[in-house]
């Protein structure tokens, strides 16, 4: 069994504590892609070079699609291969996206199609793919045998923090993938939520909501990138 963390800058951060860095497909081609949009402003609506270059700009996308699923089918394939069990976190994309600023690197992490690989392939392969709530606070969690205790808050831009309860330092990202791993049995057999049992007494809400000053776990997520 496997704990995967998705992110930015690192792709995913497995439990073993390896971190696969995210090869950012569309930012190589940034270049490439805006010379030819360019390219294509410029030309005459209804021309024939404006045909040309409007086929050279879809050249450009297809050869960064292809990149990209080409690495997401080697990384997946060799996930469910290795591991009868992947885990992994229910992220939201679609709210994700509506952030400005993050919504490209996220759009090129391309984690939905991530997600999806890793469902059809499991099944060709008879593995199993746990997916664990999104508001279990994998991040803000001490994995450490015996702690588990749970961080208030962890703002944004920390990405090593140490537990109060036991002096255990964390990289974030693979305590989050630690932690999912921990959970994947108990999602798997219950098929349920997995969430802590306390609340907050100020909002009595689930204080698993709670994810830096505010902020939920998938935009913890979407902060990988600094």
């Amino acid at each position: 069994m496997v704990g995967v963390d998705a992110g930015i800058t690192s792709l995913v951060t497995l439990s073993t504590g390896e971190k696969i860095a995210n090869p950012r497909h569309e930012q190589r081609d940034r270049t490439r892609l805006a010379k030819a949009q360019r390219s294509l402003s410029r030309k005459a609506r209804g021309s024939a070079n404006r045909a040309k270059a409007r086929k050279k700009v879809a050249r450009v996308h297809a050869r960064i699609t292809d990149r990209r699923k080409d690495f997401l089918h080697q990384l997946t394939t060799r996930l469910v291969r290795e591991n009868q069990v992947v885990v992994i976190e229910d992220l939201t994309v679609r709210n994700l996206v509506k952030n400005r600023t993050l919504a490209r690197a996220i759009s090129d992490a391309a984690w939905s199609e991530f997600r999806r690989m890793l469902e059809y392939e499991s099944g060709w392969y008879g593995r199993e793919l746990v997916v664990v709530d999104r508001l279990f606070p994998s991040t803000r969690m001490c994995s450490a045998p015996g702690c588990g205790h749970v961080r208030a808050r962890l703002p944004l831009n920390v990405r090593t923090w140490t537990c109060e309860r036991c002096g255990t330092t964390h990289d974030r990202d693979v305590n989050a993938a630690i932690n999912l791993k921990a959970a994947g049995p108990a999602a798997s057999a219950c098929g349920a939520d997995v969430r802590p049992q306390r609340e907050s007494s100020r909002t009595r809400r689930s204080a698993s909501k709670q994810e830096g000053h505010g902020a939920t776990r998938d935009e913890a997520k979407a902060s990988n990138h600094r």
